[in-house]
């Protein structure tokens, strides 16, 4: 049975593995070799056992006692800790990372909220294939891979990550009424996609199973 001990300690350093590997992303001119860079993010957080809220939130339903507590720790500790290295990043001074947070975050909320929304929801997506191929996959290089192109399908996509945009927020003091609202959709997105693929494959595996 899974443990969720430390899972506000964990989600801090999920946050802090995503945020750089956002850093590494917003270094590099090449976006493909950026967002292979990225999955080390990911890798490190699934490895081990790190708390993520786009890794987690996917198994909220059907629901078990005390979950939903777990999500909003996870949710809590990867903002702290994704914020740590925005904040403590902005102390060396490479201001073009900066610039290039700011510019991508002013793309982002000009998108049309339902754009938005659409977006979030396929990023859930391919996290929860990302998070649910490592732990079912038998093969060690096959789950690897899985999780590798789901992030650069997601990123080359311009999918939205809530978590991974908290750090372009905190990169570019961002902060308004309408970041905040989407970071919501953002967080709701992610959810409703891992959630939607979560049921299904449960639903079929039961069906399997009969």
């Amino acid at each position: 049975m899974t443990t969720h001990q430390n899972v506000f300690l964990k989600a801090i350093m999920a946050g802090v593995y995503i945020g750089i590997a956002g850093l590494i992303y917003l270094s590099l001119d090449n976006k493909v070799i950026g967002s292979l860079m990225f999955s080390f993010g990911l890798l490190v957080v699934v490895t081990r056992g790190y708390y993520l809220y786009t890794g987690k939130v996917g198994y909220l339903l059907p629901y078990k006692k005390g979950y939903l507590l777990i999500l909003l720790k996870t949710l809590l500790g990867n903002m702290l800790g994704i914020a740590s290295v925005a904040f403590l990043f902005r102390l060396t001074g490479i201001t073009s990372v900066a610039t290039d947070a700011s510019l991508l975050y002013d793309l982002k909320l000009g998108n049309l909220w339902y754009e938005t929304l659409v977006l979030s929801i396929f990023c859930g997506m391919m996290m929860y294939i990302a998070v649910d191929s490592f732990a079912k996959v038998k093969h060690d290089f096959a789950k690897i891979m899985v999780l590798v192109f789901a992030v650069m399908i997601f990123i080359l996509s311009k999918f939205e990550h809530s978590i991974a945009n908290m750090l372009y927020l905190f990169l570019s003091d961002s902060y308004s009424i309408k970041s905040f609202l989407y970071l919501i959709l953002w967080i709701i997105g992610n959810g409703i996609g891992g959630i939607a693929l979560n049921l299904v494959e449960t639903k079929l595996g039961t069906e399997n199973r009969m």
